[in-house]
């Protein structure tokens, strides 16, 4: 398809540069995909939508300070160095900013100089495996010479790390945040779970595959960096289960999606996994059958991720939702507004719609 129809011309001041005081006061538009409805609520009100039995899935990976500045040893020149995901050992893929500078061999010192790294391996598109050299753990180390990774649309670092931090993340391992999640509080999800809703939790640690920008004019050329996820014995069973009873799967963000519809794909039901990956490129003309509702954000135009939800309800209905979220004044992106999407919808029409 042709990357032009997912454009969109969105003002800069909806760019959301900070969270709200309190998660769940965003706003939130319903929308009810089979019978083409809006409404305007607060993202609280999510529980009115919610029902008995229904299963929600959320992603409980952690971002850690994946954003290094630092120095080249033989010309002491500024590098930028971004851990997307590890390969193995202190070895990790990373993205480098100015990369043609980074060749096979280069040292790249940070801080102080306790952390080091070498290139190992050039990749294209500014991709480099770095081995890291440090003492004593890993984690420590970023946690205090790291920057979290924010998006280019954010112009200022967050004053508290947690910020840019679910309330449920659990795994650390992500270089970017799966950001619908954002909404939650722990108090929210105690009423959600007292209604009767089970809330289950997923892992997959986001790399250059999610936000990673579509380059090409047609999205067959597009391709997918692969990312990792795990879904334990237990959550498979639960889901399968929901599936056997009819009821309802909702995906918290898109994230959660792509592991779901992933491990589904595989043999039309769920299976525990270890370091599974994935670059799943869901857009319209894909089927949806693991999820059955979506909570998200707003995307950036001529994203995977309004690809994504294209697929889900329909490309014209989708921008014509994100043309009343900007009438009503929506605040977009990484902080910004959250949408819920229910109702049936016939798959058939996805590329007529």
């Amino acid at each position: 398809m042709d990357i032009g129809l997912f454009d969109f011309s969105l003002p800069q001041e909806l760019i959301a540069q900070n969270p709200l005081p309190k998660r769940d006061e965003s706003k939130l538009m319903v929308i009810d995909r089979e019978h083409r409805t809006i409404e305007h609520r607060k993202f609280f009100d999510i529980v009115d939508y919610l029902h008995k039995g229904d299963v929600m899935v959320r992603n409980n990976t952690k971002v850690i300070p994946a954003r290094l500045v630092g120095e080249k040893l033989d010309t002491h020149g500024k590098v930028e160095v971004l851990l997307l995901h590890q390969v193995h050992g202190d070895v990790w893929e990373c993205l480098i900013g100015n990369a043609h500078s980074v060749k096979k061999g280069t040292v790249c010192s940070f801080g102080d100089g306790s952390l080091t790294c070498v290139c190992l391996k050039v990749l294209g598109e500014g991709i480099r495996h770095m081995e890291f050299h440090y003492e004593g753990i890993f984690l420590e180390v970023l946690e205090r010479l790291g920057q979290m990774p924010l998006p280019p649309y954010i112009k200022k670092q967050v004053a508290d790390n947690n910020d840019y931090q679910t309330v449920y993340a659990k795994v650390p391992g992500s270089a970017a945040a799966p950001t619908a999640g954002f909404h939650f509080t722990p108090e929210l999800f105690d009423e959600i779970r007292r209604m009767g809703v089970e809330v289950l939790d997923v892992t997959l640690n986001i790399g250059l595959g999610t936000f990673r920008p579509v380059k090409v004019s047609d999205t067959k050329d597009h391709v997918m960096h692969s990312e990792t996820f795990d879904v334990s014995k237990e959550t498979a069973n639960r889901l399968n289960l929901a599936k056997a009873e009819g009821r309802r799967i909702i995906a918290v963000g898109t994230t959660s999606v792509r592991t779901l519809e992933s491990e589904y794909a595989k043999a039309g039901g769920f299976y525990p996994t270890q370091d599974e990956s994935t670059n799943i490129f869901i857009q319209p003309g894909f089927v949806y059958k693991a999820v059955d509702a979506l909570i998200t954000n707003f995307h950036l135009p001529k994203s995977t991720l309004v690809m994504l939800v294209s697929a889900f309800m329909g490309r014209q209905w989708t921008l014509h939702c994100y043309e009343t979220a900007i009438d009503k004044r929506y605040r977009f992106f990484s902080f910004g507004d959250g949408m819920f999407i229910y109702g049936k919808y016939d798959y058939s029409r996805n590329l007529e719609d």
